[in-house]
């Protein structure tokens, strides 16, 4: 009698918590299944105990990399590991588990309990997020960038050159491809070459191919990348680099759309859109006379330039979202966020390598990461010792969370004209939040 009591009580108690809760023997059948589970899953109790917990949730973990039998084999919990099951309804739904050992009074090993929460709001509001801020694979809520991205399908719509500036790692190629992606020729081929990279002789044949016997290795003909690229894109990365000789065969191609193969005694036609891009200022290059003025008036048609990292550093947050989701796949983690002093870490470096450097420094950190959450320890050593430097002058430098949150919330009220309602949105938070941090913090 007394045992049915406490069952009935523990019944009351799972039932009357928000999160599902379910529970599986040492056989991973199902032992318990609460109201909360119900409600999120659509499966009744009944239908769920005495079943493998495999057969009900369908989760995308189950088969390889179930988080409960880690649980169950190391004896060691995890929290918060977002994942993916099919409800009743076949929907894929994320919810985000936790997962503990579950003992008898002798402290005996009987089996293992999840928890679980529905994150399907939250993963839908990020990716509403995610796309209000994405163009193609380029992600920014920057407004210099937003600019960007609202001409860049009448860029792409168009056939004329484009010339993309911007520091090393600033996305370049990807801007590219998303003008490539958008317009009339995204079935044809995109074709990338850094022009900075060869030297003349070698860069000549790779634009334009070559004869046999063209040179004394030439066996047989060979296509250039204009070939490669006809009726598409072709990407001349680093065109600043080019030598005065190559400029006038790349002028030639831009003003009579034709080129000749080296050895060849005819020419090509050439129906190739050229996007060129660039870390120099090819402006001041026309003034040192280091590059053709004529040839710079060729490719600045349309010309995009792109920021550096440490001017739009409202964009850290964003990218630190994607390039966790990207890592977590290839590299099969679970890593969900960074800590507020990670985060204060990366917030306050300057990034000379832009976004490429960031991607860089957090696959760093997932090499290094044995938890949840990237923590300062994680970070490169560089970064680490600015973090210190920073905590522990932080009255003085002003680089704490808390300022860094100011500026961000100050730059996002500003660029919405002191509408904090279209900040909020800007930022990805409830209005009421904002209005709450605003107080807090003293704005």
């Amino acid at each position: 009698m007394s045992n049915k009591k406490d069952y009935n009580q523990q019944e009351i108690i799972l039932d009357s918590i928000s999160e599902g809760v379910f529970t599986v023997d040492e056989n991973w059948r199902i032992t318990s299944f609460n109201r909360a589970a119900h409600e999120i899953t659509g499966i009744a109790p009944s239908e769920a105990i005495g079943k493998y917990c495999r057969d009900i949730l369908h989760a995308d973990v189950c088969q390889s990399d179930c988080t409960l039998q880690q649980t169950m084999n190391t004896g060691k919990a995890v929290t918060n590991r977002v994942v993916h099951i099919i409800d009743a309804n076949g929907n894929k739904r994320a919810i985000a588990i936790s997962t503990a050992l579950l003992r008898d009074k002798a402290g005996d090993i009987v089996g293992g309990v999840e928890t679980f929460r529905d994150m399907s709001t939250i993963e839908n509001l990020r990716k509403e997020i995610m796309q209000k801020y994405s163009c193609e694979d380029i992600i920014s809520q920057s407004p210099k960038m937003r600019n960007i991205f609202e001409v860049l399908p009448n860029i792409a719509k168009s056939n004329i050159t484009v010339l993309i500036e911007g520091p090393s790692g600033s996305g370049k190629e990807l801007f590219a491809r998303a003008i490539h992606n958008l317009s009339s020729r995204k079935d044809k081929p995109f074709i990338a070459i850094n022009c900075g990279a060869l030297p003349d002789a070698l860069l000549e044949s790779e634009l334009f191919g070559y004869k046999a016997g063209a040179f004394t290795d030439a066996k047989k003909d060979k296509l250039g990348r204009f070939d490669l690229a006809q009726g598409g894109t072709i990407f001349l990365d680093e065109i600043g680099d080019v030598s005065p000789v190559m400029q006038v065969k790349l002028l030639r191609v831009l003003q009579e759309k034709t080129y000749e193969p080296v050895g060849a005694v005819a020419s090509v036609s050439a129906d190739v859109r050229v996007i060129a891009a660039t870390n120099k200022k090819l402006e001041i290059l026309v003034e040192q006379g280091k590059f053709r003025e004529d040839l710079y008036y060729r490719i600045n048609v349309m010309r995009i330039e792109l920021p550096p990292l440490k001017d739009r550093k409202e964009d850290i947050h964003l990218l630190i979202n994607h390039f966790i989701d990207k890592f977590n796949r290839i590299h099969n983690k679970h890593i969900t966020g960074v800590t507020d002093q990670a985060a204060a870490a990366l917030l306050a470096y300057d990034y000379p390598g832009n976004v490429r450097e960031l991607e860089n420094i957090l696959e760093h950190c997932f090499v290094l990461c044995s938890g949840d959450l990237i923590q300062v320890k994680d970070l490169p050593v560089h970064l680490r010792r600015s973090s210190g430097a920073n905590q522990s002058c932080a009255a003085s430098s002003g680089v704490t969370i808390k300022q860094m949150e100011i500026e961000l919330i100050k730059a996002a009220i500003d660029r919405n004209n002191g509408n904090k309602t279209a900040a909020a949105k800007e930022l990805g938070i409830d209005k009421s939040t904002l209005f709450r941090k605003i107080k807090s913090l003293g704005i």
